[in-house]
């Protein structure tokens, strides 16, 4: 999870869909990922398992259930780390544009940088990556810290009458534009879910950290808990600075770095530079983090799967080729999109991170189906019954993002292929699942057998 690229970038998606109530649709999401983060919780204190979600599911709902929700989630982070790279190159194209190091540039330059970022992002994800992880986080608590800084001073200077264009502060953030309906808002909601996503990759460690049924949990949880605090905040001073009007929101979605211009114009240059050098590093570590992510899962599935290749590990300990094959997938969908459709930067960006989005609501649905079953019906109920109601209320919210995202179908545009990859990427495992019913029983002989995932029952 990246939040200060987040921050950057995130709610202009959002802003598309709702105008100035930006902070609303991130509101409603970080009430669903709470909710979705009392089953992560609950199953990381009974299981630890290096495929997270597949492991989770496979426990809970069967084998086959929980190879659909892993090759749901390792989609996710693969069409992430699309989203993660084009991010990089274009927070690092707008770096270099600030500083006057490359100005006038072609619609090509946050490839070049994409295609960097994403080569160190690979040998990273190879070699023992503590020390790496360790810089990336403190930069990441930098740029944070800059931005808080930043949203502090934007917020008292619109309280006091002294912003530099005379806006001041307009609450009108917090309600949604007349003509808005529910299914609009639900569109920018996705966007919101998009800015957590990540909080739950803790859980794909639970075999390597020292004691993950106490740690993991406290992670994910806090992760979820800080994200929401901290994006409704930011995301609210952002619009009242930009502007609530339509011109103020014209602004908000075509700034190239949405704290890093704010910082500028209320405090100065240095900072606003700053913070864009800062997401572009920030999105750097998220795409790290989806990387290993995906590849855990996937070296998870190759294991117990039977797949020699994707079991390989190499003499770091690390799942080395299922990292190779994770990469070499991210690099031939953008290569793909760019080369047949002809699309941008942000647009990669944009619609891997719908198409990343609306798996991940359907992982995430699975896994909570799954911890209901496990804490209240597999026999002795784990934990006080009436707590049922937290992960049921998850799953309306998660269900009623995903159908107000495909119901109304989008008619036009490219809104309209988004639920389809979607769809084509969830129907290839439940197809690959039916096709090979023996290798779904092996699956689940391993998972049964997994010490990871014998739980406190």
């Amino acid at each position: 999870m990246a939040p200060s690229m987040a921050a950057n970038i995130n709610p202009q998606g959002t802003a598309t869909t709702v105008g100035r109530a930006v902070p609303v649709a991130f509101l409603l999401a970080t009430i669903g990922v709470l909710l979705v983060a009392y089953g992560f919780v609950r199953l990381c204190q009974n299981f630890n398992h290096a495929g997270s979600v597949y492991g989770f599911v496979g426990a809970t709902l069967g084998a086959r259930s929980g190879v659909v929700a892993g090759w749901g989630l390792m989609g996710t982070y693969i069409f992430y780390t699309c989203v993660t790279t084009m991010a990089a190159g274009i927070f690092g194209a707008d770096f270099l544009n600030k500083i006057g190091l490359w100005t006038d540039q072609p619609s090509w330059a946050p490839f070049v940088i994409s295609a960097i970022a994403l080569a160190l992002v690979y040998w990273l994800a190879v070699v023992p990556i503590r020390q790496g992880t360790r810089i990336l986080l403190t930069v990441e608590g930098i740029t944070v810290l800059l931005i808080l800084i930043t949203a502090v001073v934007v917020f008292v200077k619109l309280a006091s009458g002294s912003s530099p264009d005379g806006k001041s502060l307009d609450w009108s953030v917090f309600s949604i534009p007349s003509g808005t309906d529910a299914s609009t808002v639900f569109l920018g909601v996705v966007f919101g879910f998009l800015s957590f996503a990540g909080f739950e990759a803790a859980s794909t460690l639970g075999e390597e950290a020292h004691n993950p049924r106490k740690d993991i949990p406290r992670a994910i949880l806090g992760t979820a808990i800080f994200g929401g605090v901290y994006f409704v905040t930011v995301t609210a001073i952002e619009m009242m600075g930009f502007g609530t009007d339509q011109a103020g929101v014209e602004a908000f979605t075509k700034s190239g770095s949405l704290m890093g211009d704010l910082g500028s114009k209320y405090i100065g240059n240095w900072i606003g530079t700053t913070i864009s050098l800062g997401a572009a590093i920030s999105a750097f570590g998220c795409a790290l983090a989806c990387i290993v992510g995906a590849s855990r899962l996937a070296f998870a599935l190759g294991r117990d799967g039977g797949s020699q290749r994707l079991a390989k590990l190499s003499g770091n300990r690390v799942p080395s080729t299922a990292t190779a094959y994770i990469t070499v997938t991210a690099i031939v969908i953008m290569v793909v999109w760019k080369a047949v459709w002809g699309v941008g930067a942000f647009d990669i960006f944009v619609g891997s991170g719908v198409i990343g989005t609306l798996i991940l609501i359907v992982a995430y649905v699975l896994a909570t189906i799954g911890a209901v079953r496990f804490l209240f019906f597999s026999g002795k109920t784990k934990t006080a019954k009436w707590e049922i109601i937290i992960p049921i209320a998850g799953l309306l919210v998660l269900a009623y993002t995903l159908y107000r995202n495909v119901i109304p179908f989008p008619t036009s545009g490219a809104a309209r292929a988004y639920p389809i990859a979607a769809g084509i990427w969830l129907v290839i495992g439940i197809v690959g699942v039916l096709a090979r019913p023996a290798l779904a029983n092996q699956i689940g002989n391993k998972l049964t057998a997994d010490e990871n995932l014998s739980s406190n029952r």
